[in-house]
């Protein structure tokens, strides 16, 4: 479960207070996924990025009692002077699993041949897209987080490969996902939120969500 309570974030522009959530209270259960529809610009990263523990409210409590994942695509975890095993090796020791396990996975995923031993800090975007994407699917989560607007590995190879291991990792997982389209949600979610004015308004379709999105941002 993750349960935001009365939680507030907002930010200085330079100009004005950018308000991301206000004193919002909300929680997912295990087993219900959720989408969020958010326009962009209105902090849908921010809240997945608070959902993980990357950035805390300015006021209120997360609580988390579930084992929930990084963002997809989150490149912030690794270390970029060391190289991939190394990464691998260490980011085994603070979920507490098998180094090697994790090493041999994450090698075999990537597949980025002998850049594997060198620092990430000198990989392309894509081989570390690629990389940090391994090192998601290797770990088990019971709660997914999905950006739309993080970046993502492009290889078409490595694509299918992934999206396979993703989609069996998912069947049994709790997803929660942000996005300015709806259409993107109807992948992964029966259940819906719609983010506006600060606020979460939780709907029990995605139908339902789309209807007030669809009003708000036409309207």
């Amino acid at each position: 479960m993750i349960e935001f309570d009365n939680v507030s974030k907002s930010f200085w522009t330079g100009t004005q207070r950018k308000v991301i959530l206000d004193r919002a209270s909300f929680r997912v259960e295990l087993g219900n996924s959720l989408g969020i529809l958010a326009p962009n610009g209105t902090g849908k990263t921010t809240i997945i990025n608070m959902m993980a523990g990357l950035e805390k409210p300015d006021e209120g409590e997360i609580r988390r009692t579930s084992r929930v994942s990084f963002p997809l695509g989150f490149m912030g975890g690794v270390i970029p002077k060391l190289s991939a095993r190394e990464n691998s090796r260490f980011i085994a020791g603070m979920y507490g699993i098998d180094p090697d396990y994790l090493e041999a996975f994450t090698r075999w995923l990537a597949d980025i041949g002998e850049y594997y031993e060198m620092p990430v800090g000198t990989y392309s975007a894509g081989m570390r897209g690629r990389f940090c994407f391994a090192l998601l699917l290797a770990l088990d989560f019971d709660i997914y987080l999905i950006d739309e607007g993080m970046p993502a590995a492009t290889d078409a190879a490595f694509n299918r490969k992934a999206g396979t291991i993703l989609r069996e990792r998912l069947d049994g997982a709790t997803v929660i996902i942000v996005s300015h389209q709806a259409e993107t949600l109807e992948k992964f979610c029966r259940s819906a939120a719609v983010l506006k004015h600060g606020q979460l308004h939780m709907f029990d379709t995605l139908e339902e969500a789309k209807e007030l999105y669809d009003y708000e941002t036409q309207g």
